[in-house]
């Protein structure tokens, strides 16, 4: 399942966020890439320790926290640490690559098995050409290139790219997941029920029949969740 979801961040989060970019020192983003990945990647990236990475990764873990919807497509276990990227001028572009099975935060040594990966966009489409994210789908690749605020969802196990930025510069946060439910075809079943129970609600109220689902979504839920 890839998912757009709109307006994870508001317009003061999105100003703070780009005030604390604007300050930071980047780094070649090869430090995070894995041995495939950094042959096919030529970005820059605020190294994980910077102050303004810290502040950034608290504003979007919080944000993420409150998102109904994030929640109920990923059901995160684990969330890594979010990283900040920069694509532009001569570092511009991220070949096609998987993304590890497994990453290891180095400052808690936590292993996150990374079942989905996301992207959320931090400027508009408007200030920078080229810059795709291009997930392929089995189909010939599926663009993604979003506003400001909002976030892409998809499997890890996906190869994706991003096309070279030839004019202005792409900011973004990305980073991977563990859900607590580790098969997609299970836990796109359980986001398909949650929303089709939230539509019910809201057409109909706290029918017996959306009480019912609802019981049958939880306990759907406890049958597949590994936390």
């Amino acid at each position: 399942m890839i998912l757009h979801l709109p307006k994870i961040l508001d317009p003061d989060q999105l100003a703070r966020c780009r005030a604390l970019l604007a300050e930071a020192e980047w780094a070649d983003g090869r430090i995070t890439a894995g041995t495939q990945a950094a042959t096919a990647k030529n970005n820059r990236q605020l190294p994980e320790d910077s102050p303004q990475a810290q502040t950034l990764r608290g504003i979007v873990l919080e944000a993420l926290s409150r998102n109904a919807q994030f929640f109920t497509a990923a059901l995160p276990k684990r969330i890594y640490p979010p990283l900040f990227n920069r694509y532009g001028d001569t570092a511009n572009s991220f070949g096609n690559h998987v993304d590890n099975a497994i990453r290891t935060h180095p400052a808690s040594a936590q292993h996150v098995r990374t079942d989905l990966s996301f992207t959320l966009f931090l400027n508009d489409p408007e200030e920078y050409d080229g810059g795709e994210l291009v997930i392929e789908d089995g189909f010939g690749g599926r663009p993604v290139k979003l506003p400001a605020g909002d976030l892409i969802l998809y499997p890890s196990y996906s190869v994706h790219r991003v096309e070279p930025v030839t004019r202005g510069a792409r900011l973004a946060c990305f980073s991977w997941l563990e859900s607590m439910v580790r098969e997609p075809q299970r836990r796109e079943l359980l986001y398909e029920l949650d929303m089709a129970i939230l539509s019910l609600r809201q057409e109909q109220g706290e029918t017996d029949t959306a009480v019912r689902l609802t019981s049958c979504y939880h306990n759907l839920l406890r049958m597949c969740a590994m936390v």
